[in-house]
């Protein structure tokens, strides 16, 4: 593994800032800002609200930030669903800035000062990238890049090694298995109408096959089988990693 002296680049944090935007709640297309790396200018976006921090590991290594101002903690605390959790919200942003390196694992990340965020991100080398609505700070992106496993950019290690490095490293950690019976999209004037009893359609027909997927990544088709009083799934399609949402 490359030494942690790694030197996050510009074009690394505009692309995981713009994977992660494409994440983000915004009343309006969030657009990507210039990135930052000195604490001078970083204080000019410093706003209230939280920091999420996550580190990630696989074919990179580093840690990756979400900084998200207070209208919307409190829009996730005032949902007609109750309140939603700050991180679960945003962690679909973090995993897609992570995942625009390559493979990766990111934990499930801390709650944090913006400001403290910001300035831990800068001092280990990385950049803030603000995410602008309309012009203004809505949020902004904050990403390191400490390692490379095989070097930069090594989007199949495999090809450098014969084999899958690293993935010992990945056995015993715990992935979220969820089986899923279809889906669809509904607005909230909607779902606030819901009552006992009422019949949601989804886009699947009776009798089809079941999606598997693991932390909300598809990789299996199979069939809903009784065990033992309980619901299982018997695989019935493995989906290529080339194929996979």
């Amino acid at each position: 593994m490359t030494p942690a002296t790694v030197e996050t680049q510009p074009a690394q944090a505009v692309a995981a800032a713009t994977a992660a935007a494409a994440f983000l709640p915004a009343s309006s297309p969030l657009t990507i800002g210039i990135p930052i790396s000195d604490a001078a200018d970083a204080a000019d976006i410093v706003f209230d609200g939280k920091a999420i921090l996550a580190r990630f590991s696989g074919s990179a290594h580093g840690e990756v930030a979400v900084i998200v101002r207070e209208d919307l903690i409190e829009a996730l605390s005032n949902t007609p669903m109750g309140v939603l959790d700050l991180s679960q919200a945003v962690r679909p942003a973090l995993e897609a800035a992570a995942t625009s390196l390559g493979p990766v694992v990111v934990d499930p990340g801390q709650v944090g000062d913006p400001g403290e965020t910001m300035a831990e991100m800068l001092t280990g080398g990385g950049l803030i990238v603000p995410l602008l609505a309309e012009g203004v700070p809505h949020a902004a992106l904050g990403f390191c890049v400490t390692a490379w496993l095989t070097g930069p950019r090594a989007a199949d290690p495999a090809k450098v090694t014969g084999q899958r490095p690293g993935l010992d490293l990945l056995h015993d950690v715990e992935m979220e298995v969820t089986a899923e019976l279809g889906r669809t999209k509904m607005p909230v004037r909607d779902l606030l109408s819901l009552l006992p009893g009422a019949v949601v359609e989804l886009d699947r027909a009776a009798g089809g096959p079941v999606d598997l997927l693991v932390n909300g990544r598809m990789i299996a088709h199979g069939e809903v089988v009784v065990i033992d009083e309980n619901y299982g799934i018997r695989i019935t399609e493995i989906i290529p990693p080339a194929d996979r949402d």
